[in-house]
This record gives structure tokens, C-alpha cells and sequence, in this order.
């Protein structure tokens, strides 16, 4: 029993924007959990959909550059194996990835990933204003990935907004974007959290 309250304690599950109140992750461990993917540079935004309703619950933004994190501003996702600081998730392996989506998709919300290849320079850009943007306050996700997205060479399009389906229909009619759609038949509960921690381990 022990075993699994741990496991349960290790992931958060909510969609929503909220306040973050764990605490950040020391430089030396972030630097060590550093991951670079194979693929090419590219930015991808993740947006939290309600299978009911059609709105947003939630926005990130995924850099892949020198290194590949999660910018997951007033996000719920917390695992104390993973590194968290400012509201970026380091060491973002395939399977960390895929417990990312898993925590968030549920019978009552959807993932949708949208990426688009950018170059060397802007995926840097965008891991220098994720890094230095700092925490983000409950509700204010949206705001703040389009906040780091319209400083971005090719990206000023995107505006500000606080709804996180407006972002998402922005970034759809920039060029190049590839989306696709990852849905869960679950209530997002402790099974979700469980499952999420299990992915991680592989």
C-alpha cells in the first residue's frame, strides 16, 4: 500500500491551469537531466481539449533545441523524478513525453499536438525565454506561451490571448504545422497517475 500511495503522489493529473506549489528543482539537477532529442528542431504546442464542450484546459509549449523540455506554465504535472524549475519540465525522454499526454488525456479531455520545424536559432531563442520566463500564475497559461511564442522570428502572428483554443487555432494557420490528436478512455484519476508513472519507468 505504501508503494502505491507513492505512486500516486508522484504524478498530477489535473488538465487545468493551476498554482504550482512545488518546489523548484536545484540548477545542478536540472542540468544533469538535460535530454537532447534525435529529431530536428521544432516547436510543439499542447493544448488540453474538452471532449464536451471543445474548450481549452490547458496549454504547453515543448521545445526541442540543444535540449528538449516542456514549458508547462500553472501546469499540475509534477513527478519528483523529473526536473521542474520556473515551470519547465527537463529531461524530456520519449517516454516521459508520452506520460505527459497520458496525465493530462482522459474521457473527458483530449491532447492535441500541433509542431512545427523551426531552425537552430529560434529553437534556441525559445529555450532561453522559456527558461528565464519564471513560474506562471493559475489561469495565466495561454497568456504566457503566447506571450514566448510572439517573441519568436515567424511567430508574431500568433498575438496574445488567454484562451487556450484560440492559441491553438493561431498556431494551426502558421505553415508547416503537423497536428495530431491523443485521447484516453479513462477518468483521470489514480489509475491515470499510475499509468503516467508506470511510462515514465520504461
Amino acid at each position: 500500500m505504501r508503494t502505491l500511495l507513492a505512486s500516486i503522489a508522484l504524478v498530477g493529473v489535473m488538465a487545468g491551469c493551476s498554482v504550482d506549489q512545488s518546489p523548484d528543482s536545484p540548477p545542478d539537477v536540472v542540468a544533469r537531466a538535460a535530454y537532447r532529442a534525435p529529431e530536428p528542431p521544432s516547436l510543439t504546442l499542447m493544448t488540453m481539449v474538452n471532449n464536451r464542450t471543445g474548450s481549452g484546459g490547458h496549454s504547453a509549449l515543448m521545445v526541442n533545441g540543444s535540449q528538449r523540455v516542456i514549458f508547462d506554465p500553472a501546469g499540475s504535472f509534477r513527478d519528483a523524478r523529473m526536473a521542474e524549475r520556473g515551470d519547465v519540465l527537463y529531461g524530456v525522454t520519449p517516454a516521459w513525453l508520452q506520460a505527459y499526454k497520458s496525465a493530462h488525456a482522459r474521457s473527458t479531455f483530449h491532447v492535441v499536438s500541433q509542431e512545427i520545424p523551426v531552425s537552430p536559432e529560434v529553437a534556441e531563442r525559445a529555450l532561453e525565454l522559456v527558461t528565464a520566463n519564471g513560474a506562471v500564475p493559475g489561469a495565466f497559461c495561454a497568456n504566457a506561451t503566447s506571450g514566448i511564442l510572439s517573441q519568436l522570428p515567424g511567430f508574431q502572428s500568433v498575438g496574445s490571448t488567454f484562451y487556450p483554443v484560440k492559441l491553438q487555432e493561431r498556431f494551426e494557420a502558421l505553415p508547416g504545422v503537423t497536428t495530431t490528436k491523443y485521447y484516453e478512455d479513462d477518468e483521470g484519476d489514480v489509475i491515470d497517475a499510475l499509468r503516467a508513472a508506470q511510462l515514465a519507468q520504461q
